[in-house]
């Protein structure tokens, strides 16, 4: 039988989920804040997201993480400033591992620097770093750490290109019922 602090960690969860279908941007983040998400006043967190282990995730100034986002806070997920995270992207900090004959699990934390934008339906897998400005194309999935103003794309992840580097853009713009 499951454990007390494992039907609280479930129902939190599932306050999480059930806020993200609320098409109220200040409703939705004052439930993530009460999980434990940190988000930015002027972050925002579009809806229909989905977190596991909230308490871990830290979203950062003027960024937008877009609809039907999976957040993974397990080891700590850290978003920086001004960083746009596309719609339907999966950012996991834990996976299990084929090889260990108890399949345990295993992980590393996730840090996405200042101004990267990780494009619509792209997965970002354990302990890897986003660098400042890099880009992940749409549907790439990232095994290793890019490096800043890198563009990336394809399954897994290889170098598709450079970003330049004078970037003074500043997100954070929110249309309501989102």
């Amino acid at each position: 039988m499951p454990s007390l602090q494992l039907y609280r960690k479930g129902a939190g969860l599932f306050a999480a989920f059930l806020a993200g279908r609320v098409p109220n941007l200040r409703f939705r983040h004052a439930v993530y804040r009460f999980l434990g998400v940190t988000i930015a006043s002027d972050a925002v967190v579009h809806w229909r997201a989905v977190f596991f282990g909230p308490a871990g995730v830290v979203v950062g100034r003027r960024s937008i993480v877009g609809n039907d986002a999976f957040l993974d806070g397990r080891k700590g997920l850290t978003i920086g400033a001004d960083v746009n995270i596309g719609g339907h992207v999966h950012i996991y900090t834990m996976e299990h591992d084929p090889h260990d004959a108890g399949f345990a699990a295993t992980g590393g934390p996730v840090v996405i620097g200042d101004h990267a934008y990780v494009a619509t339906r792209s997965t970002i897998l354990p302990g890897v770093t986003i660098g400042e400005g890099a880009v992940v194309a749409a549907g790439a999935v990232v095994t290793k750490d890019v490096a800043p103003f890198t563009i990336v794309g394809g399954v897994p992840a290889r170098v598709i290109g450079e970003r330049r580097r004078d970037l003074t853009y500043q997100l954070g713009r929110h249309m309501p019922f989102q």
